[in-house]
C-alpha cells in the first residue's frame, strides 16, 4: 500500500487503466484490465460501483445500507477497500 490510512473519510477510485463493467456471460461484475479481468463477487461489485473518487467510504457505506436494507456495513466496506488498494484495484482520491 501507499501508506496512507484508510478511514471513513477516503475517497476511494478505481485505477487508471482498469474498468469496471458488469458481464452478462459472467453474471457478475468484472474489472477489465490490459492483462486480464477480474470477476468480482456481488458485494465486492457493488463497492467497485460506487468508489467514483468522489464518495467517501462513509457515503458509500450508507448508500449500501440503504440499497440493501443493512446495518453496520462500515468495516466490511473498509476492509475491501484496503483489499484492493493492495492489489491496486483502488487508489484513494486527494
Amino acid at each position: 500500500m501507499n501508506g496512507s490510512v484508510i478511514s471513513p473519510e477516503s475517497r476511494p477510485a478505481i485505477m487508471r487503466g482498469f474498468r469496471l463493467q458488469w458481464e452478462a456471460a459472467q453474471n457478475a461484475q468484472v474489472l477489465l484490465f490490459p492483462e486480464g479481468m477480474i470477476k468480482l463477487n456481488g458485494s465486492a461489485g457493488e463497492i467497485m460501483k460506487r468508489c467514483d473518487g468522489a464518495r467517501t467510504i462513509a457515503e458509500i457505506t450508507a448508500d449500501l445500507e440503504r440499497a440493501f436494507a443493512a446495518t453496520g456495513l462500515i468495516d466490511d466496506v473498509v476492509r475491501f477497500v484496503e483489499m484492493a488498494v493492495g492489489k491496486q484495484w483502488l487508489r484513494i482520491a486527494p
